[in-house]
């Protein structure tokens, strides 16, 4: 199957199979393309916390999970996407790997606008690996459900990773069959391509 076919049939899944269980050779696969993702200037301002269900910490991330609390416990993995919450922090890691015009560029475009700035600027870089690990899960075969319905501040005080912060997370699992927002039963909508798409 085609990357493209795969696109047209990946989902976001709400119901997961307990039961369904995901190799320890594709977590390991994502683990490294996550490691791979592009970012501005090569940043990289980024953790993943894979919390598996044998951790401890999964039954409290999914209280602190809205109505995403099901699919948290249901699914095999919760990867939690963390940013860098310090600027000065970013700052003093990015002195030591990133070659000079990189941090050129930081220097004069990005910390020019201030603390709000970067810190958007920031999340922006993680937001891109999140389409990458989407795209990653779709390539594999693996059904994932992308969730910001979390309480961020709370997963921060479990999981405790002193110098990020949280910013949205992924169940990846086997999705229910009977899943309801599965393409077979809900077909996906979007825009004409027309309406996204702008030759120029």
């Amino acid at each position: 199957m085609s990357f493209l076919e795969k696109m047209k049939s990946r989902y976001t899944v709400k119901k997961y199979n307990p039961q369904g269980i995901i190799s320890e050779e594709k977590i390991q696969q994502l683990k490294d393309i996550l490691q791979l993702s592009p970012s501005s200037i090569n940043s990289q301002p980024w953790n993943f916390a894979f919390v598996n269900n044998s951790s401890e910490l999964k039954q409290p991330l999914a209280e602190a999970s809205y109505w995403n609390k099901e699919k948290v416990l249901d699914s095999n993995y919760l990867i939690v996407f963390q940013v860098m919450k310090n600027p000065d922090d970013f700052e003093s890691k990015i002195e030591g790997y990133l070659p000079e015009g990189s941090l050129n560029y930081y220097k004069n475009f990005v910390k020019p606008k201030g603390d709000a700035s970067i810190k958007s600027w920031l999340g922006h870089q993680v937001y891109l690996s999140l389409g990458v690990f989407l795209s990653a899960c779709a390539e594999l075969g693996i059904d994932s459900t992308p969730m910001e319905g979390i309480e961020p501040e709370k997963y921060d005080a479990i999981i405790n990773n002193e110098k990020y912060e949280t910013l949205f997370a992924v169940t990846i699992g086997v999705r229910a069959e009977e899943d309801s927002n599965q393409p077979t039963i809900t077909p996906k909508t979007r825009h004409e391509k027309k309406e996204v798409i702008l030759e120029v």
